[in-house]
């Protein structure tokens, strides 16, 4: 038998960071919340929650955590309908939804999508952000319950709806071309001129040059993580970099960002991904997340 309120003191624990916060949550002291999840510990023989500043799950408590979180939508349905099982007085529960995007998604028109289904639903949405090669790696562990990840196949467990294709241009500023590109765009002025690379997962820059001269060269580059950033950075002339079209769209109409190769844009696939044990209950969040992708990236390859 599940010792629920144990489940739920670690959910708790991990989602406010801290057993203090957890326990003023669920309206006991810090030390009932301590308690429960030690037991919880002992009794699985494993440790659920690394303890630190903030409190993180394991992976074996990122799994516990996702229970929780199907178990309270299961709750909030059935309390609709039979509004009498639930306990007289208590606070209203709020389930909080975990989902993971790549931060371009995000700052383009993710954010449009998961602000609809807030707007017509009681859920709270935690979304993560990591790269679109990565993202299906948190769906795997357990730590989110959806997510919109470059992966085409299916993840165990999970439905896959294709979403098309996050259009990017290699773009720089007018005065930036001028200085490392005055002879042309070659894979020897690559290699000399300044990048700007999100992190150390973006790879977007490699599959552009391989896409247009068959290989690849290393080049130097700032590091610069924020989809935002990367435009005002190619505006300012600190690097070249790999930006949504949904961003540049105007600065390349008015001169202010040029092309480095023109037309050759690198269109990236983007998937839906979701846990099967909850696809049904949140077909309102796939629907707006399909609807807003279909009218904002390009049709899949």
């Amino acid at each position: 038998m599940l010792d629920y309120a144990a489940l739920k003191a670690v959910a708790a624990v991990v989602e406010t960071g801290s057993f203090e916060k957890a326990a003023a949550r669920l309206n006991v002291t810090p030390s009932a919340v301590s308690q429960r999840v030690k037991q919880l510990e002992e009794r699985l023989g494993t440790v659920l929650i690394a303890r630190g500043s903030p409190c993180a799950a394991t992976e074996k408590g990122e799994w516990l955590c996702r229970h929780i979180e199907h178990v309270g939508m299961l709750e909030a349905e059935l309390f609709t309908h039979l509004p009498a099982l639930a306990e007289t007085g208590a606070a209203e529960q709020t389930v909080t939804l975990h989902i993971a995007a790549n931060a371009d998604s995000l700052g383009t028109w993710f954010l449009e999508a998961i602000a609809s289904f807030a707007r017509s639903s009681n859920y709270m949405l935690h979304v993560a952000v990591d790269d679109q090669d990565h993202t299906a790696d948190w769906l795997r562990q357990g730590r989110v319950t959806a997510a919109v990840t470059g992966l085409g196949k299916a993840v165990q467990g999970c439905r896959v709806s294709s979403l098309g294709a996050l259009r990017y241009h290699a773009t720089a500023s007018p005065d930036f071309f001028a200085r490392y590109f005055r002879d042309g765009v070659t894979l020897e002025a690559l290699a000399r001129a300044p990048a700007i690379t999100f992190n150390q997962k973006d790879q977007l820059q490699a599959q552009w040059v391989r896409q247009n001269f068959g290989r690849t060269t290393r080049h130097p580059t700032h590091w610069l993580p924020s989809t935002q950033a990367f435009v005002d950075a190619s505006l300012a002339g600190m690097g070249w970099g790999m930006n949504p079209i949904n961003l540049v769209r105007d600065h390349l109409r008015s001169g202010r960002l040029l092309e480095l190769l023109p037309d050759t844009p690198l269109d990236i696939p983007l998937f839906w991904q979701i846990n099967r044990l909850t696809a049904d209950r949140l077909s309102n969040l796939t629907r707006q997340i399909v609807e807003v992708a279909k009218r904002e990236l390009v049709p899949p390859a």
